[in-house]
């Protein structure tokens, strides 16, 4: 059986579709409701008449141009037409958005042509409208903090006993050498070289507790500690209390320290002045003469208490706060120790040396 002689009259394609280069051009897409010609027209005037072709056979799934069967049914003298997709963004691809809004123009049902994209890459695209702007170098997760043991109690009931203190240097514990010497100064000039007078200590930047630590083991009776980093008082301060057996004898505050100095009376109570007060803040992080004013300011303090502070080099710190005379200034390396006092204990401490 014979195929019917082609007409090649209704093969010729409308000047108005075809560009310079016998091409189609952009205008040849730009169709729309209003347009007298139909879409059946332009398949009549672009197609040999004997091949029926599908909807399907038009577009390619994987490209974003309109396209014949490369073999058709039926042997043609002309090669398959070509329709381009007359839009082309900046960095080349076409997406899906643009393919159905193409085809929806003529009347077509994307889902025909196009495949649906899978859940993981439609994820994958919400995610990259949504995030994209506000996207940032993710941080690499920082390393467990670790402790180890390296100080012990100097003296007292306590004493030799171990304590634990967090690697690095973001906590720097009081020096040992430092810490005994300042104990022997408070010691001697309290009237009791063995031991502390009896008296409530207020350890600020507290960190691993070693200073509040030796003072209950030396003789004082209850410990305040104020430290602000949660890690170190869950796993230093309070371990180093039950280690020693002093968490009975001590209270925690887990704030910054210019927090509690301003509302001590909501911390302590309204007799809230404390017979020792220890003052190991870190060095860089802090303004000795605005720190100072505010311990003098503060109710925690009174006309019989001893301050202790240790301070870094080239800090200028007076010779009174709070009418608190300093009892001793010694230099440990880098490290400087002050100690304040009462007038009778200067006297005392004078006489004693």
């Amino acid at each position: 059986m014979g195929h019917s002689p082609i007409n090649h009259s209704l093969m010729r394609r409308p000047k108005s579709l075809l560009n310079s280069n016998g091409k189609l051009g952009k205008s040849s897409l730009n169709y729309n409701h209003h347009s007298a010609t139909s879409l059946e027209a332009v398949k009549m005037a672009m197609l040999p008449s004997p091949i029926n072709i599908a909807r399907s056979d038009f577009l390619c799934p994987t490209s974003h141009f309109l396209s014949l069967p490369s073999k058709p049914a039926c042997r043609s003298l002309h090669r398959p037409f070509v329709i381009t997709f007359s839009y082309k963004p900046k960095n080349g691809i076409v997406d899906n958005d643009k393919k159905r809004e193409f085809l929806e123009q003529y009347g077509l049902n994307p889902d025909d042509f196009l495949s649906k994209p899978s859940p993981k890459i439609k994820r994958r695209r919400e995610q990259g409208k949504t995030g994209m702007r506000d996207q940032s170098p993710s941080e690499e997760p920082k390393p467990p903090r670790e402790t180890h043991k390296l100080l012990q109690v100097l003296g007292g009931t306590a004493r030799r006993k171990k304590l634990l203190s967090p690697k690095g240097m973001d906590v720097r514990p009081m020096m040992e050498v430092v810490k005994g010497a300042a104990f022997a100064i408070l010691q001697a000039a309290g009237g009791s070289p063995q031991s502390l007078r009896p008296g409530r200590w207020l350890d600020l930047y507290s960190g691993t507790g070693s200073v509040g630590i030796e003072a209950i083991s030396r003789g004082c009776s209850e410990v305040h500690f104020v430290e602000m980093d949660p890690w170190v008082v869950s796993d230093v301060l309070q371990p180093n209390l039950l280690t020693t057996g002093f968490l009975d004898v001590s209270v925690i505050h887990t704030v910054r320290v210019e927090t509690f100095l301003k509302n001590a009376e909501r911390f302590v109570g309204k007799d809230g002045v404390f017979d020792y007060i220890s003052v190991t803040p870190p060095y860089m992080l802090v303004d000795y003469a605005v720190l100072m004013e505010q311990i003098s300011n503060s109710s925690v303090v009174g006309e019989n208490t001893f301050i202790v502070v240790e301070y870094p080099l080239r800090t200028d710190m007076l010779d009174s706060y709070a009418g608190l005379e300093k009892i001793a200034d010694r230099r440990f390396g880098r490290t400087h120790l002050a100690i304040y006092g009462p007038k009778w204990a200067t006297k005392k401490n004078k006489l004693d040396t």
